[in-house]
């Protein structure tokens, strides 16, 4: 029994985490506005013990998108 102390270790980080990468929040971002994210990803991303990557990703998603719809439409009213 000395691979106990071991095995509890790796549980332990395991049920810690270190939190979700910047890619996989992108990720999840991208996905849950285009209204295809997977089941297992949902469920990754609520598994997730702070929602403040996900906040901060929507919120920063949703800047870029309103600021690149406001430069297309100037960009094609200034055309005519």
């Amino acid at each position: 029994m000395t691979n106990a102390p071991d095995t509890e270790k790796t549980n332990n980080k395991k049920a810690r985490g270190t939190g979700p990468s910047v890619f996989k929040v992108m990720q999840s971002v991208a996905a849950g506005a285009l209204g295809v994210q997977s089941n297992k990803r949902h469920e990754e991303d609520f598994a997730s013990h702070s929602p403040w990557p996900y906040i901060i990703g929507g919120l920063l998603f949703t800047t870029l998108f309103i600021g690149t719809l406001v430069l297309v439409v100037r960009v094609v009213l200034s055309g005519q």
